[in-house]
């Protein structure tokens, strides 16, 4: 039967469950739905907006997960419904419209689809939309004959996924004949020539989906042991580092939240399959798309009948799954690039309709672990993750088409749907085995593009595998045989063990809450069968070389056409008024509204993010995580293209795309200079349009060429074929673009180099990169004034690049470089106006008449690729020493503005007022996205919020751990946490002996507490907020007896102190374990922006009575704060609470979430237990602080350590 309840904004939940609702489980769950109305009726006349009826949204399963844990067995769907307006857009894909809500409404009357023979696989392909060419219609149809008997509809859709160009890369592979004459390599052969040559530190290239290079020594940080509570130990392990970028085009320009969210979410799962399994670490994210046009919009041409969202949705949405997704699985996102462009010239049509939607990223593994192992008959076949649903059907094929190809209704089918807290625990589980002592994972596999066909069959692809379809989950019970093995339902991962250790892998599940299936056997016949619901009868059963195709070798015919664009004429005197229209461009100005919503520091190891100085402005285009909490060692990671400049000369392109991925790098200490790089290469093209073909040859030969050139690689890539959008009046193609993501060891992740003026009186070093002369075709001034120009920059001597690099690594190793950036979108004038837009007062005095370049205009707007540094005289020496040519092209000065002499003419920038026009466009955007009182706060307080810090007097910025007479502490987490190692550590070296503690150690009673001294609730994304932050975990403990006995029987004692940080302290406050005295009830509610909010601010502590942070009175230090429901409710007087800390300004961003009394750390009366939104543990090490007021490197340690001291020395003393 069907119950419902209303809550105050008059949304029902309606609960599906076998048995009427006891009176006590009614009073439950009007707690767990926020003290809604239980409604005493069977059926609701009004209209509502709710999920599809035949998909239980990952929203129920957490919320039927919440309900069991409460003690409540019997419920089976809960879902959502929201009153339905007249104007009201929804999202079709994941919602319908209901006229009533009645005992009918999660029933289904449609059966599954029985199993076809296909009689004309040419018709079906046309029918199904599955991209099947001629030649491998007439593969298939032979296949047919050769096996005697129809194709299934499965084995013909199985074939169309796993041979589609988006898995098979049938271009890429294919044949070039350019002028009539045949090419001697094919694309992938130019790329994968990289590796063979300059194989560097390689360890796993194209064998894979993600490549491994060789990492440093490092340390685990990990518990003993993974199916029960256990300590936490470091150990050492031989590390490989991981890159990956994978591309989600087509799924974002159709539908962009759910596009780039499992865009995001498919990626790390690349990085989870490295091997026999990998740790993904931190992400990347690009946006490409038309322009949003705004009011004051002049660029571009005219505005097309969108076939899907709007530019400005699809910018706001997209950036908003990615984000999330992240957010909640707990990878933090650390670099990444927006372009927007469209132009129409010589009768073409160029934009980014098939919007570019790159989801990259960097990890490790254990490299005893890099590579699969052998598979052996007998072998168990397991799926881990969540149900199967009408989800992603034919994504693989339908991504490789144009959109607009294919009716709406088989694109929309074609686009997948997130669930990032169900991918947690599947890497939960993953993490635990790979951790230790025995990895028993012999092959793993994600499930993405053509669901279980695609994952199960490559899994087995070299011995054959049986897979039964009846031990497949089934969430949708309407689904037919090929739609449960061809759906991408995501966060599935697919992997191969040994039978002997399938109890062990049900433990780690169960306590996990991770869902896990055993699907089949590996054979070692070379057949790919799936066994069918019917009795000894398979709905695909072909030889594995049969079902993975021998269909002839891609033809690419083309011509050779060079472009030419018109070019335009600028003058000096307008200087002004171009440096205006740049700043307008989307790429040029500030990124902010896409930073301030995405996690920058769960994990405690980046070192590096966007955001950068005292105003924390994203200015830094290179992203640095530290690879464990003992050393420094870490991975850098960066982003280029150069679409326009492409335009031009696919050539260059190329060379400038890669220029400017190094020269984003560059700023933090390689290993071994350029030497430790490699690269991922991600080819968007519209190929097979004329001229297109033989472009994209030329640029990946460049590519190629150039990397060889440098010493280097590019082991990994994508490629996306089909950059085209079809509409009824015409085509509109996206530029031919690659985009690179450069990833290297480093040596100290504290010496990275940040792009903000850091003296008076210092010196200003321009150093050309390019040994090319000053062009501004394919310049931003060209694109903001409609043109795209006939010559472009390019890097014409690969030799002295690579010269000029290694000689600034050793600079920055040495610590002599103050500040740096590079030169790229917007010039010269753009870097050094970013530079100074994040210093505090620091102006600059420019002399530019030593450039060979008499033109200012190509001197400040040319976007050659160059070096702005900021050092002292005596680093000339170096350049000298090296012969690298330089130009000092001025000093730092006491001033608020820019001043540029050249030939005898002055012109002034004021830095403030050149910030609020470069801001303007983020605070545009953000008001969408925050709305436009909150967008408007964070534009006008950027100066007031500007960090200040005050230091303990105490603090000499030294640390000892604490080895001996260790006390017994625990961390408590969740399905969803995830801060729970950067806490762990803090605890350990403080003198703590750390227990790992899940909830399900809780509930089972494997764990009571009861030796625990300190107890910490960590952060993160329990049960994905579902019903509130904490609001399921806070349900556990009330109504788990269990559970609820060992927090009851810990608060009981005098002797013992708590902390719940972030999440943990949602937690706390739901359950009332810190204002227990409080005549009105305290709790968390979202922050006033409505939105997610990442900021690195700053607390101040005054005098307090509480254990951890006594002696800290008197300072002001920073912190990281993210989330999304971190404001305190105090209804009380200010002097009812023991506020220990203060957000030390009371405006936002500041206090990023509006607490009454500006409260950021909370405690009991006396003091022993604490709940703080801000992360301490997140901000433990100089280079984990956004801003630090010295070298990075000075300081081994912050200040924050010693709250966890100051618990560890208390609880020794009483």
């Amino acid at each position: 039967m069907i119950s419902f309840f209303r809550n105050n904004n008059n949304q029902i939940y309606a609960v599906d469950s076998k048995n009427p609702i006891s009176q006590n489980d009614i009073k439950k769950l009007v707690w767990l739905f926020g003290n809604s109305k239980f409604l005493k009726t069977k059926i609701i006349e009004s209209t509502f907006i709710g999920p599809r009826k035949t998909m239980v949204t990952p929203w129920s399963t957490n919320a039927v997960e919440i309900t069991k844990n409460m003690g409540i067995e019997f419920i089976n769907r809960i879902e959502l419904f929201n009153p339905a307006y007249e104007d009201d857009v929804f999202d079709y894909m994941i919602s319908e419209k209901y006229l009533k809500l009645d005992q009918e409404l999660f029933k289904i009357s449609r059966n599954p689809d029985k199993r076809l023979n296909i009689n004309n696989i040419n018709q079906y392909n046309l029918s199904e939309g599955l991209a099947l060419n001629d030649d491998e219609i007439i593969y298939l149809e032979s296949l047919s004959k050769k096996i005697g008997r129809k194709l299934t509809d499965s084995e013909v859709f199985g074939f169309s996924q796993v041979n589609s160009e988006h898995c098979r890369h049938k271009i890429f592979n294919g044949r070039f004949i350019i002028d009539d004459t045949e090419m001697d390599e094919s694309l992938f052969d130019l790329i994968k020539k990289t590796t063979k040559l300059n194989k560097n530190n390689v360890v796993s290239a194209y064998k894979d989906n993600v490549a491994l290079i060789e990492g440093p020594v490092i340390q685990q940080f990990a518990p003993l042991k993974a199916e029960t509570q256990s300590e936490y130990k470091l150990s050492k392990f031989k590390s490989v580092i991981s890159l990956k970028a994978e591309t989600h085009n087509f799924p974002t320009t159709v539908e962009p939240f759910s596009g780039a969210a499992t865009g995001s979410g498919g990626e790390i799962r690349d990085r989870m399959a490295g091997g026999q399994g990998s740790i993904p670490l931190a992400g990347t994210a690009v946006y490409m798309t038309p322009y949003p046009r705004f009011n004051d919009s002049t660029f571009g041409f005219k505005k097309r009948e969108w076939l899907y969202q709007k530019p400005r949705e699809i910018l706001i949405k997209a950036s908003n799954g990615a984000s999330d997704f992240g957010n909640k699985f707990g990878q933090p996102l650390i670099a990444g690039s927006l372009f927007t462009f469209e132009h129409q010239e010589n009768g073409k049509s160029w934009g980014y309709d098939k919007v570019v939607m790159l989801a990259g990223g960097i990890g490790y593994g254990k490299k005893e672990y890099a590579l699969k192992s052998k598979l052996s008959k007998g072998d168990l076949i397991v799926v881990l993750g969540g149900d199967n649903y009408r989800i992603g059907m034919g994504g693989a094929s339908v991504s490789s088409t144009n959109t607009g190809e294919y009716s709406s209704g088989i694109e929309l089918n074609a686009v997948q749907r997130s669930n990032p807290e169900m991918q947690k625990r599947v890497f939960n589980v993953i993490r635990s085995i790979l951790e230790s002592e025995e990895n028993f994972i012999k092959s793993i596999h994600d499930h993405g593009a053509g669901g279980h066909l695609n994952c199960l069959s490559e899994l087995v692809e070299n011995v054959g595998g049986l897979i039964d379809i009846n031990k497949l989950p089934i969430g949708d019970k309407t689904l037919s045989e090929k739609e449960i093995i061809g759906n991408e339902s995501q966060e599935r991962m697919g992997i191969v063990i040994d039978g002997k250790y399938l109890n062990k892998l049900e433990q780690i599940c169960l306590r996990e809450n991770a869902p896990y299936y055993v699907v089949g056997v590996v054979t070692e016949d070379k057949r790919f069968k799936v066994k069918s619901w019917d009795k000894d009868e398979y709905t695909i059963d072909l030889e594995i070389d049969d079902f993975f195709g021998n269909s002839p070798k891609t033809i690419m015919k083309d011509n050779s056409e060079k472009m030419v664009f018109t070019d335009h004429e600028f003058k000096s005197q307008n200087l002004k008024n171009y440096l205006d229209k740049i700043l307008k461009l989307e790429s040029v100005s500030c990124k902010d509204w896409l930073t301030n919503k995405v996690d920058r520091c769960v994990t405690g190891k980046v070192a590096l993010q966007q955001c950068t100085g005292p105003y924390q402005l994203p200015l830094n285009n290179c992203g640095v995580v530290a690879l464990d909490y003992e050393s420094k060692y870490g991975i850098a990671t960066s982003i280029g293209h150069s679409p326009t400049t492409a335009l031009i000369n696919p050539a260059a392109g190329s060379r400038n795309s890669v220029g400017e991925a190094l020269t984003n790098i560059i700023w933090a200490p390689l290993k071994n200079g350029l030497k430790s790089v490699s690269l991922s290469a991600n080819w968007m093209w519209p190929a097979n349009n004329i001229g297109e073909n033989n472009r994209l040859y030329t640029a990946v030969k460049a590519c190629s060429d150039f990397c060889i050139e440098l010493g280097i690689n590019v082991p990994t890539g994508k490629d996306s074929m089909s950059m085209k959008q079809k509409y009824k009046t015409g085509e509109v193609l996206s530029p031919g673009t690659v985009i690179i993501s450069a990833t290297a060891e480093v040596s100290d992740v504290s010496k990275c180099v940040e792009p903000f003026f850091k003296k008076f009186n210092s010196n200003i070093y321009y150093i050309d990169m390019s040994s090319c002369v000053l062009n501004l075709g394919g310049s931003a001034l060209m694109q903001s004034n409609n043109k795209i120009g006939n010559k472009s920059n390019d890097i014409l001597n690969a030799k002295y690049f690579k010269k000029v690099f290694n000689v600034i690594q050793k600079l920055i190793t040495d610590e002599k470089i103050y500040s740096g950036h590079d030169v790229s979108s917007g010039g010269l004038i753009t870097t050094i106006l970013e530079m100074s837009f994040v210093s505090s007062g620091i102006g600059l005095e420019l002399f530019l008449n030593e450039f060979d370049e008499n033109d200012l205009i190509k001197i400040l707007f040319a976007e050659n690729h160059a070096l702005v540094i900021e050092a002292e005289k005596t680093i000339e020496s170096h350049f000298i020493d090296n012969n690298i040519k330089f130009l000092n092209i001025g000093k730092t000065v006491n001033s608020n503005d820019i001043k540029i002499q050249k030939d005898e003419k002055n012109y002034t920038l004021n830095i403030d007022d050149y910030r609020k026009k470069w801001f303007d466009k983020s605070l545009t955007l953000d008001s969408i996205q925050s709305g436009s009182e909150y967008a408007k706060k964070r534009y006008t307080n950027l100066k007031s919020n500007q960090l200040k810090f005050k230091f303990p007097k105490w603090f000499d910025g030294l640390f000892k751990k604490i080895n001996n007479n260790k006390i017994k502490a625990a961390i408590l987490r969740e399905k969803g946490s995830n801060s729970e190692r950067e806490m762990a550590y803090a605890m350990y070296v403080s003198g703590f002996d750390v227990i790992d503690v899940h909830m399900t150690d809780l509930m089972s009673g494997r764990e009571d507490l009861s030796d625990i001294k300190f107890l910490v609730a960590v952060g993160g994304f329990s049960n994905s907020d579902v019903l509130g932050s904490a609001k399921g975990w806070a349900g556990t403990f009330l109504y788990n007896e269990k559970a609820k006995k060992s927090l009851k029987n810990f608060y009981s004692k005098k002797n013992n102190l708590s902390l719940g940080v972030c999440n943990g302290c949602q937690l706390f406050m739901e359950l009332g374990l810190i204002t227990v005295d409080s005549k009105s009830k305290t709790f968390m509610d979202h922050n006033d922006s409505g939105k997610f909010e990442c900021v690195f601010t700053s607390v101040e502590i005054e005098k307090n009575n509480s254990i951890m942070f006594k002696n800290f009175e008197d300072t002001n230090l920073g912190i990281w704060s993210a989330h999304g429901e971190g404001k305190f409710i105090l209804p009380g007087e200010e002097t009812d609470y023991n506020i220990i800390g203060k957000y030390s300004k009371n405006s936002f961003p500041s206090n990023p979430n509006g607490s009454d009394f500006n409260t950021a750390i909370l405690a009991n009366k006396d003091g022993r237990h604490i709940a703080m939104m801000p992360h301490l543990e997140r901000s433990l090490f100089p280079w984990n602080w956004g801003f630090y007021p010295k070298n990075k490197s000075t300081h081994t340690i912050s200040p924050w350590i010693q709250a966890f001291k100051n618990a560890y020395d208390w609880l020794k003393s009483n």
